[in-house]
C-alpha cells in the first residue's frame, strides 16, 4: 500500500497533516502503538523540516508486512554538511521559525532515534530526500 501527501512550504498550520493522516491508516492496519509512535515522530519531524526549510515537497509512505518505508522529498536549499546537520541542537532555522517554537535542531536526530534506518541524500541548491525505514515485527 502506498500513500502520498503534498507538503506546503511555510504553512506551519498544516505541518503534521500527513503524519496525522498516516497515523490513522496505521491504526486501521493494527500496527503496534509503540511502532506507530516511532513512525509518526519521524514523519512529523520530516514534515516540519520541509515546511521550515524547503520550497515544498512530498511524502510517500509505503506499508508492507515487514516494514514501513517513508520518503520525504523536497525542493529546497539542500543540506551542505549532513554530519553537522545530524548534531543535536544544530539548526539553520530562521528567527521567524524559531519564534514559532520550531527549529531547535533536533529534527534529524529525532528521526534517526525513531527509525530503524535513515538515509539522507541532499544536493545543495536542489533539495533533499530522506528515506526512513521502520521494521514491523513478524506476526
Amino acid at each position: 500500500m502506498q500513500f502520498e501527501y503534498s507538503i506546503e512550504a511555510g504553512n506551519f498550520t498544516k505541518a503534521g497533516d500527513a503524519s496525522s493522516s498516516f497515523k490513522k491508516i496505521l491504526k486501521q492496519l493494527n500496527v503496534d502503538p509503540q511502532i506507530i509512535k516511532r513512525i509518526v515522530v519521524s514523519l512529523y519531524e520530516g514534515e516540519v523540516n520541509i515546511v521550515a526549510h524547503a520550497n515544498g515537497g512530498k511524502v510517500i509512505c509505503e506499508v508492507d508486512p515487514s516494514r514501513v518505508y517513508i520518503q520525504l522529498i523536497d525542493k529546497g536549499p539542500g543540506i551542505p554538511d549532513i554530519p553537522k546537520a545530524m548534531q543535536a541542537g544544530y539548526s539553520t532555522a530562521s528567527a521567524k521559525v524559531r519564534e514559532m517554537g520550531f527549529g531547535a535542531g533536533m529534527g534529524l536526530q529525532n528521526i534517526k532515534n525513531n527509525a530503524d534506518e535513515l538515509i539522507i541524500n541532499s544536493e545543495v541548491g536542489v533539495g533533499t530526500k530522506l528515506e526512513i525505514i521502520v521494521n514491523l515485527p513478524h506476526s
